[in-house]
């Protein structure tokens, strides 16, 4: 039974789709008050809102994993979300495609890999049925996933929102934490603009997600590394050579899926991104820069070993950063028509990636518990996909684990 000198049985910090998730299930699951708090003036600011809006089929990831299981199950619930309140979106399907002759025996993995999380309806295309389904691209093999989509994140994010206010609950834009006190009789979790007394606390801060664990007491052993994607916009009279999303085969060297056409649910399609390291958390321009961020990454065990693993890839990032025309070269692997007068600039997100002082990236999803708190500290792509998901896996732990 709630304690009446608590304003809040449940403090959620972040304002993504995580966050905002968490809270829809919470309200469905159990019967605390709640308030979301978000640093910024508007819901989806960061990784949520600045992604190219994919629906994730599960291809990808290692069977029985936390990302494997929650985007099979998060996309399924995010489809009938969707669909049960309005929100556009459309299952149209992807290609991977295979470049090169050595390309395939990784492609074929990736096929078994999907079968094993169970996507369906995968289909595998020689070289001459690959325009059947993408006229423009050139490859000598491929991977049909049906099971990809695409939809609006913010959109998503701000229905979910919409939901737990009608359900009586508070979301505060504009309040960044900064701070806990913990008691023995409850939490005071501070912001910017108040402080708010609460019985339990659920970090899905994202970008800041170790920085807020830290000064809640805690010492996690991974620290949150932001790497900027970039995207160029396709003309709109250069459109028709995307039908809807075409993929390279991963680089097995590089922890990141390579450059990509998404067509997006406006009709748009992007370009996009590379990875490179960023120097400021929320460092979407390539002159953003914060002097602290820097310290943090360069100072960090983990980043180091990491640098010394991929230099040579990474300076390769940086050089497609800074020079279109490599950047087009990279896309015309996938589509030789495509060129450089062809693209706009566009937008850029930056990934908040956990990384290991031993210098391995955290590849999985990792929630960890601790005494009337639960933090979310890597939530990487796909976890807008699987965010129903992961909201009902936090909701489930916060039901077992606290008094509500």
């Amino acid at each position: 039974m709630r304690q009446q000198n608590y304003d809040y049985d449940i403090v959620i910090i972040g304002g993504g789709i995580v966050g905002l998730a968490t809270a829809y299930r919470l309200t469905q699951m159990t019967k605390a008050r709640l308030a979301v708090i978000e640093a910024e003036e508007r819901l989806a600011a960061h990784q949520t809102g600045n992604n190219s809006g994919v629906i994730h089929s599960g291809l990808y990831y290692k069977p029985g994993s936390l990302k494997a299981k929650n985007c099979v199950e998060g996309r399924e619930a995010l489809y009938h979300f969707c669909a049960d309140h309005d929100i556009p979106h459309e299952r149209c399907g992807k290609l991977v495609v295979a470049t090169a002759e050595e390309e395939i025996p990784r492609l074929k993995d990736l096929h078994q890999r999907g079968e094993a999380n169970g996507l369906k309806g995968l289909m595998w295309l020689e070289k001459d049925d690959l325009k059947q389904y993408e006229p423009y691209v050139e490859g000598v093999a491929g991977l049909r996933v049906p099971e990809t989509g695409i939809v609006d994140y913010t959109v998503v994010t701000e229905k979910l929102a919409e939901l737990v206010r009608a359900a009586g609950h508070n979301v505060f834009l504009g309040h960044r934490f900064s701070g806990l006190e913990q008691h023995h009789s409850g939490l005071i979790v501070t912001t910017n603009r108040q402080n708010f007394k609460t019985r339990y606390l659920i970090n899905c801060g994202g970008l800041h997600s170790d920085r807020i664990a830290r000064k809640c007491g805690l010492k996690p052993d991974v620290r949150i590394i932001p790497f900027r994607g970039e995207y160029y916009k396709i003309k709109p009279e250069k459109r028709y050579l995307v039908k809807n999303l075409i993929y390279p085969v991963p680089d097995p060297e590089f922890p990141f899926l390579g450059v990509h056409f998404t067509r997006m649910i406006d009709g748009g399609v992007e370009a996009g991104p590379n990875a490179v390291l960023a120097f400021k958390r929320e460092g979407y321009r390539k002159t953003s820069f914060s002097l602290r961020d820097t310290i943090e990454t360069f100072t960090y065990p983990g980043f180091l070993r990491l640098a010394g693993k991929y230099l040579k890839t990474g300076l390769a990032e940086y050089y497609r950063s800074f020079n279109k025309k490599a950047f087009v070269k990279a896309l015309q692997r996938l589509i030789p028509m495509v060129q450089m007068g062809d693209l706009e600039p566009g937008g850029a997100g930056v990934r908040a990636q956990a990384l290991e002082k031993s210098g391995m990236l955290v590849d999985d999803f990792r929630i960890i518990e601790a005494p009337a708190m639960i933090h979310v500290l890597n939530a990487p792509s796909p976890a807008a996909t699987a965010s129903l998901s992961i909201g009902k896996t936090i909701a489930q732990m916060a039901k077992k684990n606290f008094d509500v």
